[in-house]
């Protein structure tokens, strides 16, 4: 008789694919967890979420969608052929689709009650490694639902950048489109008279959302009312003005936390301010004892430091400048005390003093770690001719990530290194209508920020991508500035790069089968 049996170790493994985790049991008794190998696979879909760009007529906005080539550590090659996807599927198997479409506008308290016109995808992309852009100018072009599948959904990317040339909201604003989450941090958010900062809500699934929006002032929570459950429909945009919510005296700086009770929504904060400009302030990287927040431009004229302590303790900040030649403590502001529940702001004048560079926060004690969120508001230029964007704090790339939409002038990529020596990686993909790929490695040497300019495709048409993997050492921290001046105007927009998550770390099954024959 022929018998098949199926090892312990085989069958402990197999536990280990399932569950993440298994026990054996010893003859003597003791307990032992075997370690399980693990596989780094491409994902097989990616979602993302662009809020409606503007409601100036005479905004024009540009779309630009991409995928990298290749997982992290390699060069030119399919995210995934020939590979095994993370839902166990070949991912070569799974249709290779990236597209956005309109989602519908939807009104709430405070939030605008005109629905935008329905319109065309703006940008589908047809292949790893090629950029694709459309535009969609005036105030009509609605809020994006979109996802990727196949070879296109690890890294998958999308760059929003809408130019307002005049009026209340005139400004460049920038945005790289977000996966749907259920919690988001907003330092530097404002209910000043001065200021027009509306919380943008998108759902991107088939049934509603519904989600909760907290305010805290200076002084703590803000009063607010009309903030618990808000209903955000199927595949729907609800845009929410944060001076509504309460009836507390307009506060300068404000932090907002916005959670998803139900369902699972985007959300990111359109800034408009009547005297320095617009943009978009995206989430902060969740809360935690130290922080960077990268790429402060070289001529900014005005940064300011906006920090919450979501928890019961206190937080001492040491404020620290890490810049292209070492890391520093800028004069006149050291340190920030953050008390609990409050939200704490500096100023931080001529801090970059011609340099680019990132800001570290660190713990002022080491034994005294106490978890925060924060952001920076930054301005370029003087008099009239001025602009802001935002900066909020970053977490570290792991592997890899991608901005969009980078122009042959005016693109600055910021590399910092708060801890150790980092080596890394850069690639400026083709053109959207032109251009064959170039890639530099660059050493970041640590406690130190390292200015990437001038790095374009070769024989460029259009705009391009800029893709950084970390190759060795320590942690790396990065951030885009696009500056498009005009009239005078130094226009900028800074885009933190998170880890793209193109990889998903699956237990390798090793099934160990012995053949008995009796």
């Amino acid at each position: 008789m022929k018998r098949t049996t199926l090892s312990l170790i085989a069958v402990a493994t197999a536990l280990a694919a399932v569950t993440g985790f298994a026990a054996l049991t010893a003859p003597d008794g003791t307990t032992k967890t075997p370690a399980v190998a693990v596989q780094p696979l491409p994902v097989e879909r990616s979602s993302l979420l662009c809020p409606a760009p503007s409601t100036s007529e005479v905004a024009e906005t540009a779309y630009t969608s991409y995928t990298p080539q290749g997982k992290p550590g390699t060069s030119g090659t399919s995210s995934s052929t020939g590979t095994s996807g993370a839902s166990g599927t070949s991912a070569a198997s799974v249709a290779a689709k990236a597209e956005l479409k309109p989602a519908t506008s939807a009104a709430t308290p405070g939030g605008s009650t005109a629905k935008k016109p329905a319109a065309k995808a703006p940008a589908t992309v047809t292949q790893p490694g090629t950029p694709v852009s459309a535009e969609a100018n005036g105030g009509a072009a609605p809020a994006l639902t979109g996802s990727a599948t196949g070879t296109l959904a690890p890294g998958w990317t999308v760059q929003q950048t809408t130019v307002v040339p005049a009026g209340g909201a005139r400004g460049l604003l920038g945005v790289t489109c977000t996966a749907p989450d259920t919690d988001f941090w907003f330092p530097a958010a404002s209910t000043a008279k001065d200021r027009q900062d509306y919380v943008h809500l998108t759902n991107p699934d088939d049934t509603a959302a519904v989600a909760d929006i907290e305010l805290y002032g200076p002084e703590g929570a803000l009063p607010s009312q009309l903030t618990e459950g808000i209903p955000v429909p199927a595949r729907s945009s609800v845009p929410v003005l944060l001076s509504t919510l309460t009836a507390e005296k307009p506060a300068a700086d404000v932090t907002v936390h916005v959670t998803a009770r139900s369902g699972r929504v985007g959300a990111v904060i359109g800034s408009a301010d009547d005297k320095l400009g617009s943009d978009w302030l995206p989430a902060a990287a969740d809360p935690a004892a130290t922080a960077v927040l990268p790429g402060i431009p070289a001529d900014a004229t005005s940064v300011r430091l906006v920090a919450y302590v979501p928890g019961e303790d206190d937080a001492d900040l040491k404020i620290q400048l890490v810049s292209e030649t070492g890391t520093i403590v800028p004069a006149g502001a050291q340190s920030l005390h953050v008390k609990s529940g409050m939200t704490a702001a500096v100023d931080l004048p001529d801090l970059t003093r011609g340099e680019v560079g990132s800001l570290l926060l660190t713990p002022s004690d080491a034994k005294k770690p106490t978890p925060f969120v924060a952001a920076l508001r930054v301005v370029r230029g003087k008099g009239e001719n001025h602009e802001v964007a935002f900066v909020p704090a970053t977490a570290a790339i792991s592997a890899r990530a991608t901005v969009a939409d980078n122009r042959s002038a005016g693109s600055t990529l910021a590399l910092t290194a708060p801890g150790a020596t980092a080596e890394v990686k850069v690639t400026a993909s083709a053109g959207t209508e032109g251009g064959t790929p170039v890639s530099k490695t660059f050493t970041v040497k640590a406690g130190t920020t390292t200015k990437v300019t001038g790095l374009v495709p070769t024989g460029l048409k259009g705009s391009y991508a800029l893709t950084v993997e970390r190759l060795s050492g320590g942690p790396v921290h990065a951030s885009r500035t696009l500056a498009l001046p005009q009239d005078g105007v130094p226009m900028f927009t800074v885009q933190t790069l998170s880890d793209d998550r193109g990889t998903v770390e699956v237990p390798k099954a090793k099934q160990d089968l012995s053949v008995l024959d009796d």
